[in-house]
């Protein structure tokens, strides 16, 4: 990736501003992401009062590790079950032939 590439942007996360450097093309999912993250922390706040933003900011970490686990589960799940599959699909054409 090389500097001509990339666009610094300002995102804004629970009162907090990062300047961040990305490709042009991701500018939309970014601030997406941005949109959903700051709408967490919000709904956090109302839910559980009286917490510190780094404690929102952790909660909401932790859903989306536990997320991108089950996704690259799901991932493997899948994998392994076209293997099994593709196996299977031989074995019958070994079997038919």
């Amino acid at each position: 990736m090389e500097d001509q590439e990339l666009k610094t942007i300002t995102v804004h996360i629970a009162g907090k501003t990062f300047p961040i450097r990305i490709e042009a093309a991701d500018e939309l999912a970014i601030r997406q992401i941005e949109k959903e993250v700051n709408d967490k922390v919000n709904q956090l706040q109302v839910t559980y009062k009286n917490k510190d933003k780094l404690d929102y900011l952790c909660m909401i970490a932790l859903t989306y590790a536990v997320d991108l686990h089950k996704s690259n589960s799901a991932h493997t799940q899948a994998s392994v079950l076209a293997s099994r599959l593709a196996s299977i699909d031989d074995f019958l054409d070994k079997a038919l032939s």
